[in-house]
Formats: C-alpha cells, sequence, structure tokens
C-alpha cells in the first residue's frame, strides 16, 4: 500500500532538482514571460540561461532516423506487419524509449483542427490566457514559463494543460473545464480538444497491446490497465528567441507519465538523447511521435527505457505541439505482471506506487528531469520506513 504523500525527512541523494528553486512568498513579484515582448529581446533574463553543460550546442545535432512502425498493420493482424512491428518497438524501447507511428487511424482533419485551436489560444493577449492561470499544486490550466514554480533555469515557452478521463460517468470532462474556466465563447474551443483526446486515448490503448505483445504479456493485459485512463493533454508553444544558444524551450528529463504521443508542427526543436549524445527529431506530418515515460518503465520492470529529451528554440519561427501524456486511474496500483516481468530469478526494481503519489511528487516536491523515477522511488521507501 502507497503511504500518504508527505515531504521525505532528507532529500533523496544526488537529487538537484529537489524543488528549492520554488519561488519565496517573500521575493518580490515573480517573472512574467510575455511571449510578445521576449521575442524581440536580445538580452535574455538570467532565469532563463541555462547551464553550460545543457545549453544546445553551437552547430546542430545529427538527425536520429527512426523507422515509423505501421500500426494499423499491426492492429488488422497483419502478420508482415506486426512481425515487423513487434521488432521496432522492442528494439527502440529497450535502447531508448522513442518510436513513431504511423497508420494511426487519427482523421489528419482533427489534427489540424487541434493545431488551428492552438495557434488561436497561443495568439490571445497574455491577460485573456491568464483567465486559466495554472494554480500552484495543480498540474492543469495555463503556465507561462513555470515562472510562479521556480525561479532558474526557466523553459523558454508556453503551456496550456488540462485533464482527459476515459470515464463513461465523466464524458465531457475537457469541453466542461473550457467552459468553466473561459466561458462560452470556447466551447467549440473545448469540443475540438474532447474529440482529440478520446483519440489520443484510442491510440494509446493500440500502440498498449503493441508494448504488451513485444514484452509477452499479450496484447490485452496493459490495454485493460490503462481503460479508464485519467491522462493530461498538453499545447506547447515556444516562441522565437533572439539568443537560442543560452536557453531551452524544455530542459533534458524524462516524461513521469506513462506514455507520451506528441504531435509536432513544421518548425521543429524536439531532440533525444541516444548513444551518449543528441539527435534531433524531424517534423513528419503524417507520424505521432510515441515515447515511454517513467511510469511504464516501471511496469515494464525497467525493461523498457524512459526516454530523455527536451525541446531546443530558434530565433526565426515559433514551435507548437500537441501531446498526450497517457496516465492510469489515479488509484491504480503500478506493479509489473508477476510471473512474466517478474519471477523468482528477476529482481523488482523500483516499489509499487500509485499514479496519484508520482504525479505529486513532481507537482510538490521535484522537478522532473532524468533522475525523477529513482528520485520518487528512494522517496517512496523512506516514507515507508518512517511509517512502519
Amino acid at each position: 500500500m502507497t503511504p500518504p504523500l508527505r515531504p521525505p525527512p532528507t532529500p533523496p541523494p544526488s537529487s538537484p532538482a529537489m524543488i528549492n528553486r520554488e519561488r519565496n512568498d517573500n521575493e518580490s513579484e515573480p517573472l512574467v514571460f510575455d511571449a510578445s515582448s521576449l521575442r524581440h529581446e536580445t538580452h535574455i533574463p538570467a532565469e532563463y540561461i541555462w547551464p553550460d553543460d545543457e545549453k544546445p550546442g553551437p552547430d546542430p545535432p545529427p538527425i536520429f532516423l527512426v523507422p515509423p512502425i505501421d500500426l494499423g498493420g499491426f492492429l488488422a493482424g497483419d502478420p508482415v506487419a506486426a512481425t515487423n512491428a513487434i521488432l521496432l518497438v522492442g528494439e527502440a524501447c529497450r535502447k531508448h524509449g522513442f518510436f513513431l507511428v504511423v497508420n494511426h487511424g487519427v482523421s489528419a482533419q482533427l489534427i489540424n483542427e487541434a493545431h488551428r485551436k492552438m495557434d488561436f489560444f497561443f495568439g490571445m493577449p497574455l491577460s485573456e490566457k491568464q483567465r486559466a492561470q495554472r494554480k500552484a499544486g495543480d498540474h492543469r490550466g495555463y503556465s507561462s514559463s513555470f515562472t510562479g514554480r521556480f525561479s532558474s533555469k526557466l523553459p523558454w515557452k508556453e503551456t496550456l494543460s488540462f485533464r482527459y478521463c476515459d470515464d463513461p460517468q465523466s464524458p465531457n470532462v475537457v469541453e466542461e473545464y473550457f467552459l468553466s474556466t473561459m466561458g462560452e465563447d470556447f466551447r467549440e474551443f473545448g469540443r475540438v480538444y474532447q474529440e482529440y483526446c478520446e483519440a489520443m486515448s484510442k491510440l494509446s490503448l493500440g500502440i498498449m497491446e503493441l508494448l504488451g505483445t513485444s514484452l509477452g504479456v499479450g496484447p490485452s493485459h496493459f490495454r485493460e490497465f490503462f481503460e479508464g485512463n485519467e491522462s493530461i493533454m498538453r499545447l506547447n508553444y515556444y516562441p522565437p528567441c533572439q539568443r537560442p544558444d543560452l536557453t531551452l524551450g524544455t530542459g533534458p528529463h524524462c516524461d513521469p507519465t506513462s506514455l507520451t504521443i506528441l504531435h509536432q508542427d513544421d518548425v521543429g526543436g524536439l531532440q533525444v538523447h541516444v548513444d551518449g549524445k543528441w539527435h534531433s527529431i524531424l517534423p513528419t506530418p503524417q507520424a505521432f511521435v510515441v515515447n515511454i515515460g517513467d511510469t511504464f518503465m516501471a511496469l515494464s520492470n525497467g525493461i523498457y527505457k524512459s526516454c530523455l529529451h527536451r525541446a531546443v528554440v530558434n530565433s526565426r519561427s515559433p514551435r507548437k505541439s500537441l501531446t498526450f501524456f497517457l496516465s492510469p486511474k489515479l488509484d491504480k496500483l503500478v506493479s509489473p505482471p508477476t510471473g512474466l516481468l517478474v519471477n523468482s530469478s528477476t529482481q523488482r526494481i523500483y516499489p509499487d506506487f500509485t499514479w496519484t503519489a508520482l504525479l505529486q511528487f513532481t507537482q510538490k516536491h521535484y522537478r522532473a528531469d532524468m533522475k525523477t523515477l529513482h528520485a520518487f522511488s528512494h522517496w517512496l521507501i523512506q516514507c515507508t520506513k518512517d511509517n512502519s
């Protein structure tokens, strides 16, 4: 049983991201990231300048070429497509946790409409966007560079995040969120993202069939685990920066969620860390970028790797992306299948936990990076000892 969430008595070792960077209540007014003005600034505020060992290099990194996975062929039972898909996803997830899917069944019209609505939102004046302002400790709402949470290594971006629930009892949770937060004028906006989230949830379950098959636990195990998922949708906007060599749109991190499904615009800026160096991922309009997150790495007992990635910015064009973070029901126990991925000869790598506990850990105690799951596991074990 996962213990109640509370701060650990001592920080986990090697955890520079423990949120000692939270803004202090006694500090002056927090920074305001107003993209309409900052995009023209040649003097970048210190809070947005990253350490030298994390800044993007002067030269673009090599392009990472990944064979796209034919998901539709796998789900349709095409033997050649299925064999190829299982092989490709297994190799990718054991090595770095990143792959592309095509023939995914999501309407191009829906994807385009979701991008247009994103353009509309981030094109509004800052005061209008702030009507959906993210509250402290909450993962939902509008955020301008996380200026209310952190005071250093701030990302050069704006985001809008909201909850999706694959539950017949909450059939229109996205629409209802925008109606209550932004008003009647956003009814159509909410409808588009309700439909988009439903498509992402369906796509996620198909990918889970592929992952389960490739791991040898069968197509239904992980699909059933994520039915009724309580996931997060995020719209990302990276404005131009006149000194892109000093900052990052998103710092190096692994997603704490289970599976990330991303659709990029045509600008580019996503990079993944493979074989000890960064690689660029070229935008592919007909494909979704998919990466394994920490929660699924724990579900696979470390066999499939959480993908280390980041986003860079440029001085010319804004970049936008649609990101769906698949997560299980909040009270689901995250534990690898006994007798399949865990047996007498295989040691457990991570303790059991609920998604609620990991989500709150990243919202209240830890800034997500490449060591989040390690720090969380240490923290959870320490809490268990303190409660025993």
